[in-house]
């Protein structure tokens, strides 16, 4: 039968308590639980401090991984395993040192970019400019050919690193929040990052040629943040085993990279010496963590509720804010609905993904594996009532994103007051999507997925993608709230009566 407009207005508009009623007393008991025997940062300070970065099918991502699923093991989650995707090779830097030995000896930081080759030990230089547009001509190129054997060059133009006259971390304010929560979605899907971009052929020829003039390295400059000695993840080299042949590609602090710079414009030679030992490794498999703890309502327990955040990280620091606090922020979330005993439903499932840095690949990957699309539905596909996912650093959860789905956010409005805790207020709901990280996948594939919104701290001016990402830059206050809002949010979802509605559903006839 066919539900009239104004009577499907009222029940969506109507209060959610009345349709699925909130024991407030299992609130309370995750709180507890999340406040007061939080483990958020010791989970937080072992997958950074103890294992540090995760690049996608490193053996310290694979370690790591193997960790996770133990400690999940541990807590008493069901079936805590590594599920396995094609990626290509692994790689792992292992050595890195450079100086500047003329005309003036000093240290200079080197960050390998992933998956280039090492120096196959101690090899020395002279530094030299090449300017190589991206759209160089073959006349641009003849320019330096036979020029560059034995070389290293500085293959970027001068960075201009401008001073910071507003600090690097902040909070949403509430005029901010309010803007959000104002604004109407665009009518377009946000573009997925990574990917090859419309460059790739000129890099590719690029990179050919500093193999055949036998150049011995290539560095280019961080990025110019305003963070004296930071340095973003540097240019990243071919994962597959057929790979044509490379050269090191190194990434270097601004500051640095403009004084080696400056001295050879004033016709000053430079030389270099580097020692780089980067190792591949031959299992083209990555994974992605999972676990879960199963619901207990006979009807529903087929049902799922996902929550999730991506596990790999770039490797000039030890990935922090991106992504290991929140991978922490999802464990311990498991970790407060299992502790608390607190009844659930439906099964409550955590992934952790790799290849996110590569394209979301691990998340695609799984979503295909196990929901396949709305096009081409697994029968699982009607069983995924929500996927909640946190990627934005380490600041709190503020709010949603809901991506343009409106029967979603009226359940969301009447659930954010109850995350709120100490000073942190979670009250702000935006239209708006986001893009660039794992719920993306589900989005896609006519799943509803979620992104948190957080406070921004430093996580576009200090610590993403860059060497200052440490245990140090995550807040403890933040953690523990995001942690509990997460699992406040898993046993909403689970214990509803109906699955979260999709984006665009329409009423039943």
């Amino acid at each position: 039968m066919l539900v009239h407009a104004a009577a499907l207005l009222a029940l969506v508009a109507a209060p959610l308590t009345a349709q699925n009623s909130i024991d407030t007393a299992a609130i309370s008991r995750i709180k507890h639980e999340g406040f007061q025997r939080s483990q958020v940062m010791e989970t937080a300070s072992w997958l950074t401090d103890v294992y540090g970065p995760r690049l996608t099918n490193s053996p310290i991502a694979r370690q790591a991984g193997e960790w996770a699923v133990a400690q999940m093991k541990e807590w008493g989650l069901k079936d805590p395993h590594l599920e396995w995707f094609p990626f290509g090779r692994g790689w792992i830097n292992e050595r890195a040192v450079a100086h500047v030995v003329a005309p003036v000896p000093y240290v200079v930081h080197v960050f390998p970019g992933a998956w280039t080759p090492g120096t196959n030990g101690p090899v020395t230089g002279e530094v030299v400019i090449v300017d190589l547009p991206a759209d160089a001509s073959d006349a641009d190129y003849a320019r330096y050919r036979n020029t560059l054997r034995g070389k290293v060059v500085l293959a970027s133009p001068l960075p201009e690193v401008r001073p910071m006259f507003t600090p690097p971390g902040r909070r949403w304010t509430p005029a901010q929040l309010d803007s959000l929560a104002a604004a109407s979605p665009p009518a377009a899907a946000p573009p997925r990052r990574g990917g090859p971009g419309g460059g790739a052929a000129a890099m590719a020829r690029r990179d050919q040629f500093w193999v055949e003039e036998g150049v011995l390295a290539v560095l280019v400059p961080g990025a110019a943040r305003g963070n004296s000695g930071s340095v973003s993840n540097g240019p990243t080299g071919n994962r597959q085993p057929d790979a044509p042949p490379a050269v090191p590609q190194l990434a270097v602090p601004s500051e640095q990279y403009g004084r080696m710079y400056r001295q050879v414009q004033k016709g000053i030679p430079v030389e270099i010496e580097l020692d780089v030992r980067n190792r591949f490794t031959d299992d083209l498999q990555a994974f992605n963590v999972v676990a879960e703890i199963p619901g207990g309502d006979p009807r529903l327990r087929d049902e799922i509720v996902m929550i999730g955040a991506h596990f790999d990280s770039w490797h000039n620091a030890t990935g922090a804010t991106d992504n290991a606090g929140s991978s922490a922020v999802m464990m311990e979330a498991m970790r407060i609905l299992k502790a608390s005993g607190v009844p659930l439903r439906r099964t409550v499932r955590i992934g952790l993904w790799t290849g996110e840095e590569q394209g979301l690949i691990g998340s695609r990957e799984y979503v295909a594996a196990h929901f396949g699309s709305d096009s081409a539905p697994k029968p699982a596909h009607e069983k995924l009532s929500v996927y909640l996912n946190q990627d934005n650093g380490g600041g709190a959860i503020r709010g949603v994103w809901a991506q343009g789905n409106a029967e979603a956010a009226a359940i969301f409005r009447e659930w954010l007051p109850l995350l709120d805790s100490d000073s942190i207020s979670v009250r702000h709901l935006t239209m708006l999507n986001t893009g660039s990280t794992d719920h993306v996948s589900f989005d896609r594939a006519g799943l509803p997925g979620f992104q948190f919104l957080q406070d921004p701290m430093e996580y576009s001016t200090r610590t993403h993608h860059s060497s200052q990402d440490f245990y140090e830059r995550l807040v403890p206050q933040d953690m523990r709230h995001n942690a509990v809002a997460v699992a406040v949010f898993a046993y909403l979802a689970a214990n509803r009566d109906a699955r979260m509605p999709r984006k665009g559903a329409q009423p039943v006839q």
